[in-house]
């Protein structure tokens, strides 16, 4: 390779790594802890979707009955999406279609708990929650909110949204996630170009015992070059699902009027058919039970993921069934069965192990590829792993990028930023494992934990943490303690688990809640593998390579 081309990769991977790096960072830890988004709220609400005495029967009725109780149901349109674990649902209902009933104040002033959603109804009634099947109970979005979900919207920044509240098109945050996704993709391209001659060698190349920059891009190199296939997966599908909504707009403005509802539908998002409302009222009973465990038992190797209804109590009162497959038994697809009220007549069917179309098939692959769902639990922790390779090549990545700079012939001013900027970087990054696991720990002591609570549990000691690491200003002495902290936290979670909720390893095994196992065995895991860094960090110390501190870069 030529000076020229090497020089534009070198600098273009350098600079664009550097521009993203701690936003990176944030969405690749957090959405690795996110592939165990279910365990995750499992463990905290310590009730185990996997165990097999937690059978959870789905009483579609009885929410019906719960909305009637506040809400006069004629001409609504209620869309009850079920959870990927099958025992909550989010549930929606939007305005009335019915002159007469936007005109009705609600029977009750509907409890607090219950959240607006976007109706399309003039009565300003609409309602959005979550639904426990389990426990037959409602509750707000934010007071049923988990780390789970937590750590899931973290991973696209959608808490910057609340922060800064407008719009460029998209949410802030969800704006930002993807303006780094495209910079990362273009990081990942650059980077290897700029291996490519010694791709293979430098591979094979790992040299522990020399200097602190061969050290880091022994490990920037190696570990990049075996991420980089994950790397670039998630970075061509993250640009799809979060910046999508600039990719469609020119579609939308050209093809659809700018009716952008109409082109989510066309790409299999909710209900695609359209029902208009006849005015009159519906003679015929409806027993929603029944259509779902009917439209259930005639779905093989499949689960329900959506019950709609369109024109609740109307003469044209239509019950929409979404499905979709079990990965085992094919990868894409999905099922609708729509049933019409009035004579309980089936209008339309398609099960969900039919070929799926075009649409459903890139859909799927690139939800498939993002989230891991494919492979069960073992593709998941591999995921995670990846993962976490991820977040060391990206330290390591800033640390060549700092010794590359640590030169007297550089400016002491210039010398001086270039410290503070990996200072900045590693002090919020390296924070947030034991943070995270002092979040969790917090919340065994909580009751009805919700939104609030976590974000007081998470972002404070995050922030505090951030700021003790930045005034020590050396980032061996950072790297050592967050290490340390890590370790002391991550072990913490399951032997507070253990005391506090009864929740020892072998009490989990034994009544299957397999999903509680697995988070407390994984941080139990992370502690030791911090343990681990941590000894082999503590060998001779002629052997030890340094990471450069405030003194040796002249910080005054």
């Amino acid at each position: 390779m030529d000076n020229r081309k090497y020089n534009i990769y070198f600098n273009t991977h350098t600079i664009s790594g550097i521009i993203i790096c701690a936003v990176l960072y944030v969405m690749f830890f957090a959405g690795s802890f996110s592939f165990f988004k279910d365990d995750l709220a499992s463990w905290q609400k310590n009730e185990s979707y996997l165990s097999k005495g937690n059978t959870v029967g789905r009483d579609f009725n009885y929410i019906l009955d719960s909305l009637a109780r506040y809400h006069t149901l004629k001409g609504r349109d209620i869309d009850i999406t079920l959870q990927r674990h099958q025992a909550g649902a989010y549930v929606a209902m939007s305005g009335s279609h019915d002159p007469v009933v936007q005109k009705l104040k609600p029977k009750k002033k509907p409890e607090p708990k219950r959240g607006r959603g976007r109706g399309r109804g003039g009565d300003d009634d609409s309602v959005f929650f979550t639904y426990d099947f389990s426990k037959r109970q409602e509750a707000a979005y934010a007071d049923s909110y988990t780390i789970g979900e937590f750590l899931y919207r973290l991973h696209f920044l959608a808490q910057l949204n609340q922060v800064f509240p407008f719009r460029i098109g998209v949410p802030f945050g969800y704006l930002l996630a993807g303006v780094v996704s495209f910079i990362f993709l273009f990081a990942l391209i650059t980077g290897l170009l700029l291996h490519w001659d010694k791709l293979v060698a430098n591979f094979f190349t790992f040299r522990p015992w020399h200097k602190p920059k061969t050290v880091w891009t022994d490990l920037h190199t190696v570990l990049g070059v075996i991420g980089f296939p994950y790397q670039l997966v998630f970075a061509i599908t993250g640009i799809v699902l979060i910046f999508n909504s600039f990719l469609i707009v020119p579609y939308t403005k050209l093809f659809y009027k700018g009716d952008d509802d109409q082109l989510y539908k066309e790409l299999g998002f909710g209900v695609k058919a359209a029902f208009p409302y006849a005015g009159s009222a519906l003679r015929a009973s409806c027993n929603l039970n029944q259509l779902v465990a009917q439209t259930a038992q005639q779905w093989p190797e499949s689960d329900i993921s959506l019950v709609a209804i369109r024109n609740a109590g109307d003469q044209n009162m239509h019950v929409i069934i979404q499905g979709k497959p079990h990965t085992d038994a094919q990868l894409n697809g999905l099922g609708e069965r729509i049933y019409r009220m009035r004579d309980q007549a089936i209008v339309a069917d398609r099960p969900p192990l039919s070929p799926p179309t075009y649409i459903q098939t890139v859909r799927g692959f690139i939800y498939h590829l993002h989230f891991g769902d494919f492979g069960g639990r073992p593709l998941r922790v591999i995921y995670f792993v990846l993962g976490l390779l991820g977040c060391v090549v990206i330290n390591s990545g800033v640390l060549i990028w700092l010794v590359a700079r640590d030169k007297k012939t550089i400016p002491a001013r210039q010398r001086k930023f270039n410290f503070w900027t990996a200072n900045v970087y590693l002090a919020s990054s390296l924070s947030m494992l034991p943070v995270t696991a002092f979040c969790m720990t917090a919340l065994l002591f909580l009751k009805k934990a919700g939104q609030a609570d976590i974000y007081h549990w998470y972002f404070y000691p995050w922030l505090a943490l951030s700021v003790y690491f930045l005034i020590r200003r050396n980032l061996a002495l950072i790297n050592r303690q967050a290490l340390w902290l890590s370790a002391v936290s991550c072990f913490l979670l399951p032997l507070l688990d253990g005391m506090v909720r009864g929740n020892w390893f072998w009490n989990t095994f034994r009544r299957q809640a397999f999903d509680i196992l697995f988070i407390d065995v994984l941080f139990l895991c992370l502690s030791a593998l911090s343990v681990v860094v941590l000894w082999k960090m503590a060998r001779p110390k002629q052997r030890q390579p340094e990471v450069p501190s405030a003194e040796k870069i002249a910080v005054d």
